[in-house]
């Protein structure tokens, strides 16, 4: 008997055939839109999301209207993991920021099928705690490193959680996913493209020169990956 081909999606990959086989019949399939935004902080997220390729930003926002990306969440991962083990109320907001697809599946049969798996709600835990991994170093990489490396650091991440080296994103995305203004985003995008490590026009970005962007970038990217690999026991490597 064949195997059930399964959505390309690293969290999905790693799952069991039983852990997959109790919730692929309640899976669908949907795009992620630009700027969709998928649950805001303080609501109930209903749904789980395990993207096939685009990237769902977390976003905090604060006083004064500014609004900062704590994480990504792409092809590697799933949105919605700790909500299936407890409260699902969200603590940030998540927004489709790179446009692609995903497999969704209501929380509450999620939660069911994690209730009947031990290994399914251990596998749903290392995703989250990867997910937190990657909002610690996040603050400490806004706080600490120049804008330059940051700008390399999150166009990196966003290629290997997209799956290409072509990316839709706009100033204003760039620059709530580094924690700074768009004019410095502006500056800094420029002098990569003079470098010709990529290539930016209208929100459009192809990377060009992936070990120039590599050198530029900070250690956060790497550390980043690292913690993945050792939390993600099992599941599908992201390779640059």
């Amino acid at each position: 008997m064949n195997s059930v081909p399964r959505p390309p999606n690293g969290f999905l990959s790693a799952l069991s055939a039983s852990d997959f086989e109790l919730i692929r019949p309640h899976l669908r399939t949907v795009d992620l839109t630009q700027d969709t935004v998928l649950v805001e902080v303080d609501e109930v997220l209903k749904r789980a999301y395990l993207p096939h390729k685009g990237a769902i930003s977390l976003v905090v926002k604060l006083a004064r209207g500014e609004q900062v990306q704590i994480a990504l969440v792409g092809r590697d991962s799933i949105l919605g993991a700790f909500a299936a083990l407890g409260d699902a109320t969200a603590l940030n907001s998540a927004v489709v920021v790179v446009p692609g697809i995903a497999s969704t599946i209501e929380l509450e049969q999620l939660r069911l099928a994690a209730d009947r798996s031990a290994t399914l709600r251990y596998a749903l835990a290392r995703h989250g705690l990867a997910v937190d991994a990657q909002i610690q170093q996040t603050a400490g990489c806004n706080a600490s490193h120049t804008v330059e490396s940051r700008l390399a650091r999150c166009l990196l991440h966003t290629r290997d959680l997209s799956g290409s080296d072509k990316i839709v994103l706009t100033q204003e995305a760039m620059a709530q996913m580094i924690g700074a203004r768009r004019n410095s985003v502006s500056l800094v995008a420029h002098t990569l493209q003079q470098a010709d490590f990529i290539h930016y026009s209208r929100g459009h970005i192809e990377i060009t020169n992936l070990d120039g962007l590599m050198k530029t970038s900070c250690e956060c990217y790497a550390t980043v990956k690292a913690q993945y690999t050792r939390l993600i026991q099992g599941g599908a490597s992201i390779t640059a």
